[in-house]
């Protein structure tokens, strides 16, 4: 899986960088067909930072998060959980509808037949 950070209209504060990474691979957890993790920070207004997450997932296209607060760290925090239910939500649709094979469909007992 690969996660890639990167900033617009600024640079990212010293540290800033390594603990998004570690963040949004967090995010794993979730959903093991992730491909790709790309954090996109907007410094274009210094008192109100963008976060945008896109998370790429095998199979299923992209969710895609948005998020302002008064800092970088703070707007990831809004934005993690935004993608956290976009991603249990691909994963529920995917993995939840698989129908019982007849194997383990249960035969009804004798008593439960002349009911």
């Amino acid at each position: 899986m690969q996660v890639s950070v990167s900033a617009r209209h600024g640079n990212l504060q010293p540290g800033d960088q390594e603990l998004i990474e570690e963040k949004a691979t967090k995010l794993r957890r979730l959903y093991d067909r992730i491909n790709a993790i790309e954090v996109t920070v907007d410094l274009e207004h210094s008192d109100k930072p963008v976060v945008e997450i896109q998370v790429s997932i095998e199979h299923a296209g992209e969710c895609v998060s948005h998020a302002d607060a008064s800092t970088v760290i703070a707007a990831l925090d809004m934005a993690i959980p935004k993608v956290e239910q976009q991603l249990r939500r691909v994963k529920e649709k995917k993995t939840g509808h698989r129908a019982t094979g007849h194997k383990h469909i249960e035969a009804p007992t004798p008593d439960e037949a002349e009911s």
